[in-house]
């Protein structure tokens, strides 16, 4: 199965404090036993970097960027989709929604991915499935 990681899977599983840090810990060794393939951008990489240097501090970001990134296959964001991402931003009009979540949903569609690792409800509000426990 084909699932797409978002910054608040990375991050839960990261921070020991995070509220969704169990059910992260659960999901991802589901996921590496099932051989799934993994799947993110490289704007939730700058995006994970950035949070993960920011509220846990660099050990934290060389972390992230040492043990998880290497796990998932990166697609790179060109011009094409990052500017339909940002149509889609402007055209939703919500202050809630971001960048990073347009060219995610986009990514998606394009590959196909239905399932989600993310704690971010805006997923299922754009029909994707986040995993559970």
């Amino acid at each position: 199965m084909n699932v797409f990681v978002d910054t608040t899977g990375y991050f839960s599983l990261l921070d020991r404090d995070e509220r969704n840090h169990q059910a992260a810990r659960q999901i991802w060794q589901r996921l590496l036993d099932h051989d799934d393939v993994l799947i993110t951008s490289n704007y939730v990489l700058v995006e994970m970097t950035a949070l993960a240097q920011n509220r846990l501090g660099m050990a934290a970001s060389a972390d992230f960027n040492n043990t998880f990134v290497p796990l998932a296959k990166m697609v790179w964001i060109d011009a094409e989709i990052h500017l339909a991402s940002v149509t889609a931003l402007l055209t939703a009009n919500r202050r809630q929604l971001s960048l990073v979540d347009c060219v995610s949903f986009e990514v998606c569609r394009r590959l196909n991915i239905h399932n989600v690792f993310a704690f971010d409800q805006h997923f299922e509000e754009q029909g994707f499935s986040l995993l559970s426990v």
